[in-house]
């Protein structure tokens, strides 16, 4: 009969570095999270969705709207933030419309 040798891991008395800098990452991420939402447009998007909400369908509606305006916004604003495109739009020149209904720039 063999007998075999078990040995059993022994854990460290304190806590490692890298589980320090892991916790304080972590603590600093979650920190940051209201101002990347602002940024995206999760907090815009929740307000006009529940005013718009409440406004037509009442209470319920503006529970509705404001988790549905919260996902809209936050993802167009990550869609923007991703592709680089500016908030005010993709037209950044003065210009008219024409008869047609074009716009045209001065440039």
């Amino acid at each position: 009969m063999k007998k075999s040798k078990v040995k059993t891991a022994v854990l460290p008395v304190g806590l490692p570095v890298r589980v320090i800098f892991a916790a304080a990452a972590i603590l600093l991420a979650l920190l940051a999270i209201p101002h990347a939402g602002h940024a995206q447009g999760i907090v815009r998007g929740a307000q006009e969705g529940s005013y718009e909400g409440n406004r037509i369908a009442g209470p319920v509606g503006g529970v509705v709207g404001g988790a549905v305006g919260a996902g809209v916004g936050g993802a167009m604003g990550a869609v923007k933030g991703v592709f680089g495109i500016p908030n005010g739009g993709y037209r950044r020149c003065r210009g008219y419309y024409n008869r047609h209904g074009h716009f045209r720039c001065y440039r």
